[in-house]
């Protein structure tokens, strides 16, 4: 069994594993790759056994290293939640939240909710990741994320933290010049569309709305993202129509920069929801979920 001093070389085992190299643990720990390398090689001496096979491609476990990473990582993680536990006997809670979320949810509802947390509770660190992919928030160690809906995983619940989101076909005046205003979803087929693409590559079809029926129109064009803030931009540019939420292009539509039309068509979405594993809400998460919902 390891002395209770080479713990922070268990520690650096685990994180090792957890990145797959040594360079991408060492990078994310901010120490030197050949320091890593070293005590990971004193904690197999130390132990008497080989835990980690290197060949040039990629690091796999012994069956010694399977078990003492199972071992190290439930230990840790029991210590976490033990360290987050404390901050229930102090007066402020304390901690990091990792949140995942869009560059929307981000911008739109998360910074502007969060802010009061700086004065209330300044011992709480809250780190917001900008992507648009649907990640799996356990395996990438993340609190807590945003998406659309409330339809999430076992084992995981969703607060709803906006309202129902109000979508919008819009373009600049001089797209509208050239293709002409579309009047129907039919007409949709002659204009040049910006098109949102989910993490797994696949388009998203546009969803409209007539008489309680959905009507779908699969955008066509030259111009393809992953985040609904650069739609909107392409928009601006003259690069086609797009399909946004109205609060991102609300000053456009003021200033007349962009032009909405099919209105009558446009879905009401579902709002952006916060999910996270039910397990192990500690204070500081617990203080974010309740300064976000609705």
């Amino acid at each position: 069994m390891a002395k209770r001093e080479n713990y922070n070389e268990l520690y650096l085992f685990m994180q090792v594993v957890r990145e797959g190299s040594f360079t991408a643990a060492a990078r994310r720990l901010g120490l030197a790759q050949s320091g890593v390398s070293r005590s990971v090689r004193d904690l197999e001496e130390r132990l008497g056994v080989q835990l980690l096979v290197r060949t040039t491609r990629k690091l796999s476990l012994t069956q010694a290293g399977e078990q003492l990473y199972q071992t190290a990582e439930s230990g840790f993680d029991a210590l976490d939640r033990g360290f987050s536990t404390l901050a229930h006997y102090r007066q402020t809670p304390s901690g990091t939240v990792r949140i995942n979320a869009s560059q929307h949810a981000i911008d739109k509802c998360l910074l502007p909710k969060l802010a009061v947390i700086k004065q209330r509770y300044p011992d709480i660190r809250l780190e917001l990741m900008n992507e648009s992919r649907f990640v799996d928030i356990i395996a990438e160690r993340f609190d807590a994320g945003v998406r659309l809906g409330p339809e999430v995983g076992n084992g995981m619940i969703a607060v709803r933290i906006t309202p129902d989101m109000e979508m919008a076909v819009v373009a600049t005046p001089d797209h509208f010049r050239r293709y002409g205003f579309p009047q129907t979803p039919a007409d949709l087929v002659i204009h040049p569309c910006i098109a949102y693409q989910f993490g797994d590559g696949s388009l998203y079809q546009w969803e409209l709305a007539h008489d309680g029926k959905k009507i779908m129109h699969r955008p066509q064009g030259q111009w393809v993202f992953s985040d609904s803030y650069m739609e909107a931009q392409a928009a601006r540019l003259g690069l086609g129509l797009a399909y946004v939420p109205v609060e991102l292009i609300a000053d456009d539509l003021e200033r007349g920069t962009l032009i909405r039309v099919m209105q009558r068509y446009s879905l009401r979405m579902d709002g952006l929801f916060l999910y996270y594993p039910h397990r192990n809400v500690s204070p500081a998460l617990r203080i974010v979920i309740d300064t976000l919902k609705i």
